[in-house]
């Protein structure tokens, strides 16, 4: 019984996001402006080695288009253009 109690609040746990640097926050925010929390974690690492200012500002300009599909690939095709 203790067990399954644990199993449990170790569960509810992992769903919670712990974000414990600026990167962090910036790659799980620009995952959300794709719509593409799927690959979060890319998202932080170009975050941390790139600028987060201007990764989020393409993300927005991504993310008002209308016409695009995936937003998230678009988005990566614009970072490896630069």
């Amino acid at each position: 019984m203790f067990d399954q109690d644990y199993i449990a609040s170790l569960k509810q746990r992992a769903k919670e996001t712990k974000v414990y640097k600026k990167y962090q926050l910036f790659g799980l925010e620009i995952a959300k402006i794709l719509d593409d929390e799927k690959h979060k974690a890319l998202y932080i690492k170009l975050a941390k080695t790139k600028n987060s200012d201007d990764l989020l500002k393409i993300a927005k300009e991504v993310a008002e288009k209308q016409n695009i599909k995936n937003k998230g690939a678009y988005f990566m095709k614009i970072i490896a253009s630069k």
